[in-house]
């Protein structure tokens, strides 16, 4: 590993935030490591929105500001200008989920479509993002990765599904923006693969403009990795991929368990950081051919990553390789990257709060179930709140 740890530098890991933002930040931290809060405050928030009562205003003023840029867009313009003062891009990601109707698909399509030409020609939005099951059902993508049969409404919803990720992608090249596609749960997975597939194959001739999403606390990634590099250069064109380790591991180990077939998640926590780095590796390895977006909280990973790049001598702004943090977290690895030169970006959710608060309750889960990840964020901002005194 590096030896000069450079994500310990707390003045430029929290350098846009004032001191009441510390001071919110360690608070909300403080809050999601005690799991009893967490179950406690996320079903009382669900209930309260639910029965329409005055919450929202404190939400946004807490949670919702921490981890979200604003409402709209618009909202979070001064967001991202401010990050891109300290090098740091950004990824506006229309946060909004669980919705069915034919209607929302199509609005969210013209959303993404939307957000795609408001980063046209914007040096600090380098990239556009969408989940598969924001363009249509679930159960559609699970009929079709499980091989079962569509009636013919369900034939004409998949049409449509297809269609919106042919305009998205057609705009994404229109605009010269790279596309990242979120990754979900396994038992649909294989329908979004394989269309992602062959949006890369169409608009991916030259370079990495579609990106697809490899989840590797799924073992079997890797192996999939180097088909698709095969078919990749078979059929003459490149691959991009944002590679993380995976938001649904709860729930891919409770559907294995029920319906009694083998768990897609890696054994343990050390396989599954054995597999990201190697999946990682292996990219890097294959520049030539696949591009790399590393979405990764992990510092020891991200150090891996800078040793590999310059054991290979590649420039630290080799537009093929990119970090990538979520807003609101881990500002340690990206703020500390972006001032070493690196190429970094942020994912800025946003939307109305109500719409936003199943991907806030995902985000204070995951918190709570990673083991290290909280109480590392709040050792940092408690070491920056005595920098600061002193």
């Amino acid at each position: 590993m590096i030896v000069n740890s450079i994500f310990d530098n707390t003045k430029t890991a929290f350098t846009l935030k004032s001191d009441s933002e510390l001071e919110r930040a360690y608070f909300l931290f403080k809050m999601i490591s005690k799991e009893p809060l967490v179950r406690i405050g996320t079903a009382a928030t669900r209930l309260a929105l639910n029965m329409n009562l005055p919450v929202e205003g404190l939400i946004r003023s807490t949670v919702f500001d921490h981890f979200c840029g604003g409402v709209n867009e618009k909202d979070c313009i001064s967001t991202v200008e401010n990050l891109y003062t300290t090098g740091v891009h950004s990824v506006l990601d229309y946060s909004v989920e669980g919705k069915e109707e034919e209607s929302q698909f199509d609005a969210t399509m013209e959303k993404v479509i939307e957000l795609t030409h408001f980063a046209k020609n914007k040096t600090t939005m380098p990239f556009s993002v969408f989940k598969p099951t924001g363009f249509g059902k679930f159960k559609i993508w699970q009929k079709i990765t499980e091989n079962e049969p569509l009636s013919d409404e369900e034939k004409g919803e998949w049409e449509r599904i297809k269609g919106r990720y042919e305009k998205v992608c057609a705009a994404a090249a229109e605009c010269d923006i790279a596309l990242l596609i979120d990754g979900e749960e396994s038992w649909m997975q294989d329908a979004a693969d394989d269309l992602c597939e062959q949006m890369m194959a169409k608009y991916n001739t030259e370079k990495a403009l579609v990106y697809n999403t490899l989840q590797c606390y799924r073992w079997d990634r890797l192996d999939y990795l180097k088909e698709q590099h095969a078919k990749a250069k078979a059929g003459g064109y490149k691959l991009g991929y944002k590679v993380v380790r995976g938001a649904y591991m709860e729930k891919e180990n409770d559907r294995a368990e029920e319906k009694g077939y083998p768990t897609p998640i890696c054994e343990s926590k050390t396989a599954t950081d054995d597999n990201f780095n190697s999946v990682m590796k292996y990219i890097i390895d294959n520049l030539d051919d696949i591009s790399l977006f590393l979405g990764s909280h992990n510092e020891n990973s991200n150090y891996l990553a800078l040793e590999v790049m310059s054991a290979k001598s590649l420039l630290k702004t080799d537009q093929r390789i990119w970090f990538g943090q979520l807003y609101g977290m881990s500002d340690h690895i990206s703020f500390n990257l972006a001032a070493a030169g690196y190429n970094v970006a942020k994912y800025i959710p946003f939307g109305p709060v109500k719409d936003v608060m199943p991907y806030l309750i995902r985000r204070a889960e995951e918190n709570t179930s990673v083991a290290g990840q909280t109480s590392r964020e709040l050792t940092l901002l408690k070491r920056e709140r005595e920098r600061r005194k002193l």
